[in-house]
């Protein structure tokens, strides 16, 4: 268990991050904070405020920053990456030959890696090597309210007990409690995939269709995200938890969520980029649903929600479409051969 004083170096200087930075900070760790945008750093560290994710938040005065990686990782006694997951394989190539030695990486990212669908956890050990400890920080939790300082859980999961627990012990605080687990693979597909869901959420509200239907998805989305973990040998507590139904609900609900704002968007009839664009920041999203229903071709399942959501983004069908495809699908019983067996 680490003591005040660990070193920690985040990489990423978005909500997440700097959220994540900030509240590692107030817990006393010493806390380096890396990130591209020069004005954004200059900021956090002069007026200790990210005007440009958070603005109007104030940062503890302790957190710096800056846009020099070797700087942020020459004291790490453990590395934090918080970039979207098309960043996420560069991101480790830079920060591999600066690492200190004894320095585990943890990210909070969550998707895959862009084209070839690989899970972030495989993506790290290959780039990083079998030493390096590793773990995946994931949950239901909206950057503003962490930033603010509002009561938050959520989980770290690795295959090194002792470096999950470090994770978890420079996380966990008086309004911010980190549980901990060892099923990385079942933690990053309900991290993922959450996002894909919360569009189909989005769109219904956005086209005004009721709380029934909004419950309707996320129950059924919750049935499609447990085939799939089934399929990949994830474990079905895994999602049943904070990474899972706890990360689901809030992202399909609450908005907050980039993604839930594009589905609703996309419901009232704006086009994608316009949506992405009004949003302003990464919508995971986007390139998560093509690698989902990759990945669920490769096991041969049949995923609807996902594969409307996958559709409607690439502009194949409009969400009115695929409202009336789901609603056209057969009368069936709700779990024919089990809670993992079912189409």
């Amino acid at each position: 268990m680490p003591g005040p004083g660990m070193n920690v170096a985040v990489l990423g200087a978005g909500s997440w991050g700097t959220a994540l930075a900030a509240l590692i900070a107030r817990h006393g760790h010493p806390t380096i904070l890396w990130g591209r945008d020069a004005d954004v750093v200059a900021a956090i560290d002069a007026r200790h405020e990210n005007p440009h994710y958070l603005p109007g938040i104030a940062l503890p005065a302790e957190l710096r920053a800056t846009t020099d990686l070797a700087t942020a990782m020459a004291d790490a006694s453990l590395v934090l990456v918080v970039v979207p997951s098309h960043a996420f394989t560069e991101t480790l190539h830079a920060l591999a030959p600066l690492r200190p030695r004894g320095a585990g990486v943890a990210w909070a990212t969550k998707g895959f890696e862009p084209g070839s669908g690989r899970f972030l956890h495989e993506v790290a050990a290959d780039t990083l090597g079998p030493d390096v400890p590793l773990a995946v920080v994931t949950g239901p939790s909206f950057a503003k309210e962490v930033a603010q300082g509002l009561p938050t859980a959520l989980t770290v999961q690795g295959d090194d007990t002792a470096f999950v627990q470090q994770v978890a012990a420079v996380l966990h605080g008086p309004n911010f409690r980190a549980y901990t687990g060892d099923d990385m693979r079942g933690a990053e597909l309900g991290g993922a995939m959450k996002n894909v869901l919360a569009v189909a959420t989005g769109a219904a509200d956005g086209m005004n269709l009721g709380l029934n239907a909004r419950t309707g998805l996320i129950t059924r989305g919750l049935n499609e995200m447990l085939r799939l973990n089934a399929a990949i040998g994830g474990r079905p507590e895994t999602l049943m938890g904070l990474a899972g139904l706890g990360d689901l609900v809030l992202t399909c609900t609450g908005d907050l969520s980039r993604n839930r704002r594009l589905g609703l968007a996309l419901g009232r009839g704006q086009t994608l980029q316009d949506a992405v664009r009004e949003i302003g920041q990464v919508v995971e999203s986007v390139q998560t649903a093509d690698e989902v229903m990759r990945l669920a071709g490769r096991h041969g399942l049949e995923l609807p929600i996902a594969q409307n959501v996958r559709d409607v983004l690439h502009g194949d069908i409009t969400p009115a479409d695929a409202l009336r495809r789901l609603l056209a699908r057969e009368q069936k019983a709700e779990y024919p051969q089990g809670l993992f067996g079912g189409q």
